[in-house]
């Protein structure tokens, strides 16, 4: 049995907290996780893990001996990524988070560029604006555009974007156009949410913020298919200006309320709080940095 290898699917097991979770990430069989497991146990002579129907729970033992495999797997990988940079040669498979629509947008061109400069990279991406957890879904690097993060969240800003209230020239005719964010009150907003639960947009003029509770019967949690709606007179919307952009460019909306500055949002690289960072990250996270800086409305 290979001793690092049987330590890289623990440490993933014991923060995933199941088998088939860390089958998945392997894409491998479920029983060669299980064994893996078991041979791990039968070496050390002690259990680390006890399996129930519902989960998975560390013995003391199982605890003791995952900080000592974190520690022991995080200076190989720093060895390893010291090697790697020496012969300034990055390598090595990279599984990224990315949010769709910024995703699509914004990123799949420097991502192209980067497989296309550093063929020894492979790239697993994962495009979805739910937040992920890294650890348990074994992810290395993830983009997030957030106005708060998570607290201890080790993150690299590279960017903002602007929010945009945004409606249709036929919703503005049949409702009145909104002079100031109070006049939200009396409209139909539709909000970037995953339930129906009543929200807030703040705006800021003269330095004064207010806060306003909007109301709307269409919620989603994707910023395209609410600016697709607000363009169909559905409501009004606030997304962030690299989706506003092609709507308003074909005319399809048009801003409002541009005296009162919405709060902008963070573009992040997010990364695991457990791991060392490889080398093969850093030079991924330096290229899309470059990237974002060069490119316009980033």
């Amino acid at each position: 049995m290979d001793k690092f290898n049987a330590m890289h699917t623990f440490v993933r097991v014991a923060e995933a907290g199941s088998f088939i979770a860390v089958a998945n990430q392997l894409n491998v069989d479920r029983s060669l996780v299980t064994r893996q497991i078991s041979a791990l146990e039968k070496q050390l002579g002690t259990k680390l893990i006890t399996r129930s129907t519902r989960s998975l729970t560390l013995t003391t033992a199982g605890a003791a001996y995952l900080e000592k495999c974190r520690v022991i797997l995080n200076m190989l990988d720093a060895a390893e990524s010291s090697l790697a940079e020496e012969k300034a040669i990055p390598r090595g498979r990279i599984r990224l988070g990315l949010p769709l629509s910024f995703g699509l947008q914004r990123l799949m061109p420097a991502l192209i560029d980067f497989g296309q400069q550093h063929p020894q990279i492979e790239l697993a991406m994962d495009f979805s604006d739910r937040r992920a957890n890294l650890i348990e879904e074994g992810i290395d690097l993830s983009i997030r555009i957030t106005a708060e993060l998570d607290p201890g969240d080790i993150v690299r800003k590279l960017g903002t974007c602007r929010l945009l209230t945004l409606a249709s020239q036929n919703y503005l005719a049949q409702n009145g156009t909104p002079k100031q964010p109070e006049d939200l009150l009396n409209n139909e907003c539709l909000t970037y949410a995953s339930d129906m639960r009543s929200t807030s947009w703040q705006y800021t003029a003269q330095g004064q913020t207010q806060s306003i509770a909007i109301r709307g019967r269409i919620a989603a949690n994707n910023g395209v298919a609410l600016t697709q709606a607000a363009a169909a007179g559905l409501g009004i919307t606030r997304q962030p200006d690299f989706i506003a952009q092609a709507f308003l460019e074909r005319g399809e909306v048009v801003e409002i309320l541009q005296n009162y500055r919405a709060s902008e949002l963070g573009i992040y690289a997010v990364l695991p709080s457990n791991r060392y960072i490889p080398h093969r990250v850093s030079v991924l996270i330096n290229h899309v940095a470059q990237f974002l800086g060069s490119a316009p409305n980033a």
